[in-house]
């Protein structure tokens, strides 16, 4: 039964590559209601170049205007040593690999320093939003249940995207939750005890030959990098994995 099951999953996968181009479809102007559906029904990305350029964002977003938009304000934030915002990390002692997140917004306001990494902003009842401090940052691949749409204002954005059909190939293990936490060294990792596990992806198409599972070499990802203006459609329950670079200003 196990050998019937692993040749149909290798079966769907290699039939959704045979269907489906692994490039993803570039637009050069906004999809109409009609076209737009299309690509909904069949969950399938695509980006439009330059959608979002004549927002006004794009012609004020820099660091000036940052300094001036939160000048005299109170601003929360959250940070992790290596830029990393959730990550998995091997306990020293046990050996257990667990999954780590920002310190908490309500937390002590740490020093603004380079050994901070990446700095997460946000409001009150509010998900952290990232910024920034230096050149890029990257993401844990990830799925979102709801259809995200990604514009770029500002620096550019690298993605990779895998559909849900490559579930097989990411070796998705459930994880112990912890934070970081400000002690006197600096940050240390806290195990969240009584936490519910969290499903964490392991298995990254950039490194392939690492925690790979019997699937992952049929895995074909798709690629696509956002410029200044750019927007991205993303289906529901895509793998993604991204990494940001800043602009010089």
């Amino acid at each position: 039964m196990t050998s019937q099951i692993e040749s149909a999953l290798e079966d769907m996968i290699s039939t959704f590559n045979d269907l489906n181009s692994s490039i993803i479809e570039e637009l050069d102007s906004e999809p109409s209601p009609l076209e737009f559906m299309r690509f909904v029904s069949r969950n399938s990305p695509f980006v439009v170049r330059g959608a979002a350029s004549s927002w006004k964002a794009t012609r004020e977003w820099n660091s000036k205007y940052l300094r001036s938009a939160l000048a005299g304000q109170t601003v929360n934030v959250a940070v992790t040593p290596h830029g990393f915002a959730y990550f998995k990390f091997r306990d020293s002692n046990t050996g257990r690999i667990h999954s780590n997140q920002a310190l908490p917004s309500n937390a002590d306001a740490p020093t603004y320093s380079p050994k901070d990494g990446v700095t997460v902003l946000s409001k009150p009842h509010e998900e952290p939003q990232m910024f920034n401090d230096f050149l890029t940052y990257v993401t844990q691949q990830e799925t979102d249940d709801t259809f995200p749409e990604d514009s770029e204002v500002i620096g550019r954005k690298h993605f990779v995207l895998l559909p849900p059909v490559c579930h097989p190939c990411m070796n998705e293990v459930l994880l112990t939750p912890a934070t970081y936490v400000r002690d006197q060294t600096g940050l240390s990792i806290r195990l969240d005890e009584g936490a519910d596990l969290v499903p964490f992806v392991t298995w990254d198409p950039d490194h392939p030959a690492m925690n790979s599972t019997p699937f992952s070499r049929y895995a074909q990802p798709m690629r696509v990098t956002l410029n200044p203006g750019d927007m991205l459609y993303l289906p529901a329950m895509w793998y993604v994995l991204h990494a940001i670079l800043a602009s010089n200003n």
